[in-house]
């Protein structure tokens, strides 16, 4: 993806829905976070380990990110592709796969283009996948903008060499135990393309429509100073000297599905403020800069072993088992079952109220009003 692209398929989802971001995004110049520079190294390390599964030369990247746990979310990741490869091949004698496709989206999306992390092109079907490294937000591959576009730029590719019916789209995200797969039809995903698609990424090139605030606003690089965002929380904000002192519970029901934006915008707000005060100088009118609560350390544990030996103590150190993880990857999944299996547990998760179109079972909580009573 070009650095300074318009319209990105991995924005997507926020251009579509917010026309002008994408002209607004790029005023904000380019940066990458710790958090990215992370992702970018797993991605690398994804694709070596792919395409020494594939019997292809490659040289294993090093980074500063390398770590037993990337290791692991890596193998399972060339694992599952390598698994829906073979399944292709039982129906398709000659399928390609291609990984870090550059794909051209100029049909769709005005100077538009992307990097498929891989694609399996096999009669009847092309398979798209995205690895995501985050573990923030779960991304489902459902109706997914960013995954259409893959799908689209592939089509372009192969669509006249295969008899391609369908795409199925997966993103594998390890570090949230989620691999969301979604499969449509080619006639549908081209519609797509041509009623909503084509219309929305001219606008968003040209910078046309308006700022439309929602849960897109998220990895914006505008959301902070996002006067519309602004207003549409500072509403929610205002209630506070609107309302009677008590909530009725239906006007608690309007109110909860804006409550977790709220929140992320408030912690945006500091979070740019302090950053602001601590990199630039910036000082805000009734605040001001302190240093936080601290902990102690130690400086050299060794050296510190050392002399509370020569006093007399001893009994010093603690021992504690490797985690989980590290215990499963030393014996293997087999024989960690078969050594542990009855001494693992998985206690339930703490519980929490989140909308109704979350993908979680739903957990039944029975009232315990209504038990005292058949107590009595």
């Amino acid at each position: 993806m070009s650095k300074h692209s318009v319209c990105s398929a991995s924005g997507s989802h926020r251009w579509l829905n917010c026309t002008k971001s994408a002209r607004l995004e790029l005023t904000f110049g380019e940066s990458e976070s710790a958090v990215a520079a992370e992702g970018t190294a797993a991605h690398a390390l994804c694709e070596h380990k792919l395409r020494k599964a594939l019997k292809l030369r490659s040289k294993k990247p090093v980074s500063q990110y390398d770590s037993d746990e990337m290791d692991e979310y890596t193998d399972g990741y060339v694992a599952f592709v390598m698994e829906v490869l073979a399944q292709v091949k039982h129906k398709c004698k000659d399928p390609i796969i291609l990984i870090e496709q550059k794909l051209n989206l100029s049909s769709y999306v005005p100077e538009g283009s992307g990097t498929c992390d891989t694609l399996i092109v096999g009669d009847g079907i092309l398979h798209i996948f995205d690895f995501k490294y985050g573990q923030g937000i779960v991304v489902e591959a459902e109706d997914n903008p960013q995954m259409k576009l893959y799908a689209l730029g592939a089509l372009e590719l192969f669509d006249s060499l295969y008899d391609i019916k369908e795409v199925a789209m997966t993103i594998y995200q390890p570090r949230r135990e989620n691999v969301s797969t979604w499969t449509v039809g080619v006639s549908e995903l081209k519609a797509w393309a041509e009623e909503i698609l084509k219309l929305k990424a001219l606008m968003a090139f040209n910078g046309e429509g308006e700022f439309i605030p929602g849960e897109w606003c998220t990895f914006c690089k505008a959301s902070v100073k996002c006067r519309a965002r602004a207003e549409e929380k500072l509403k929610l904000a205002a209630l506070e000297f609107a309302l009677p002192p008590l909530l009725t519970d239906s006007e608690i029901e309007v109110i909860l599905p804006s409550l977790d934006d709220l929140t992320k915008w408030a912690n945006e707000i500091i979070a740019y403020a302090a950053s602001s005060a601590i990199n630039n100088g910036k000082q805000w009118s009734g605040f001001k800069l302190v240093e936080g609560r601290s902990v102690r350390k130690y400086t050299d544990e060794t050296a510190v072993a050392e002399a509370a030996n020569v006093a007399g103590y001893t009994d010093i150190h603690k021992q504690s088992l490797i985690t989980l993880t590290e215990m499963e990857k030393l014996m293997g999944k087999l024989k960690f079952n078969e050594v542990l299996g009855g001494l693992i547990y998985k206690p339930p998760g703490k519980l929490t109220l989140v909308p109704i179109t979350d993908k979680r079972q739903e957990v039944r909580v029975s009232n315990i009003n209504d038990d005292f009573k058949e107590d009595i």
